[in-house]
């Protein structure tokens, strides 16, 4: 009777029509009109290229606004891919199927620009927590109420940001930050991407962070400044895009090529190429020179 079962359950996959294994944008995106981000669907096996994917009943090319890059072994396995690069869509609900698969997304739009300059400051692992804390520390506590209050607290506005990843509750400073500056989630050590798959971490389907989306639709002037290396998670998902926090060589590779107006904080070793005294580059690239060759002082 169990081999029986085995046998008629391979039938049956084997039967099943095409499915996605993923989506990318996931299920409930919330996702600002005009902004960019990269659309893939991941299937679990082979496919053809025909597999039928759609937006809103639409073929999926003509509401994307082009079509996408078939991948019928992606890393070289048994596993497709279709890849879309650049996306933008107007307001709007969105449902996207692939096969029997199916997520929708929100895109939204916002009032007209009213402040003149925004300064986002993150305190970096900082919760509701942590303010109790430092309220009592300082200011005291007596019979059960605080003696002050702490600046933050007289704020005219304040909002909560749930920055759980979406492969773990527990979020890490990476795709912490990175929920701030896209609006999208990401997975722990990723920034700037949902993380997929395939073994490249640069590879990932991008979401556009804050500082590409205002250079590129702004007048404004974009500085990126912190206490710990420019290259570390935080800052780092402010403009630039990878599976892995990690890799240095690439984020300062990726702050070039963005060229963010002020680029301020440690990290040198990562910039001056690998013979130079206390580098920690892998390679041979002076970004020092190139920055300042680029106009940077």
């Amino acid at each position: 009777m169990r081999a029986t079962t085995a046998i008629s359950f391979a039938v049956l996959c084997l039967a099943a029509p095409a499915t996605a294994q993923t989506i990318y944008p996931i299920d409930r995106a919330d996702i600002l009109a005009g902004s960019h981000f990269d659309f893939k669907v991941e299937f679990p096996g082979l496919q053809k290229a025909d597999v039928p994917v759609t937006v809103n009943g639409e073929p999926y090319a003509k509401v994307l606004g082009g079509a996408g890059t078939f991948i019928e072994r992606e890393d070289g396995k048994d596993q497709s891919a279709l890849v879309l690069r650049d996306v933008s869509l107007k307001p709007g609900a969105y449902t996207v199927k692939a096969g029997t698969a199916s997520v929708t997304w929100n895109v939204y739009t916002t009032g007209p620009r009213k402040a003149k300059n925004v300064i986002l400051f993150i305190g970096d692992g900082l919760s509701p927590a942590h303010r109790v804390a430092a309220r009592l520390l300082s200011k005291g506590i007596d019979q059960g109420k605080s003696l002050g209050k702490l600046a933050i607290d007289d704020m005219p506005h304040m909002a909560l940001v749930a920055t759980a990843g979406s492969d773990s509750i527990i979020t890490d400073s990476a795709n912490s930050a990175s929920a701030y500056a896209t609006g999208h989630k990401s997975a722990v050590n990723a920034m700037g991407v949902y993380a997929d798959r395939s073994a490249n971490p640069f590879d990932d389907p991008k979401v556009e962070p804050i500082a590409k989306l205002v250079k590129r639709r702004t007048d404004l002037a974009v500085g990126i400044v912190t206490t710990t290396e420019i290259e570390d998670a935080t800052p780092a998902a402010m403009a630039t895009h990878t599976r892995r926090r990690a890799t240095y060589d690439q984020i300062v590779e990726q702050y070039f090529d963005v060229k963010p107006d002020v680029l301020m904080g440690g990290g040198l070793a990562n910039f001056l190429p690998k013979d130079a005294a206390g580098s920690k580059r892998k390679d041979s690239t002076d970004y020092l020179a190139k920055f300042k060759e680029a106009g940077y002082r």
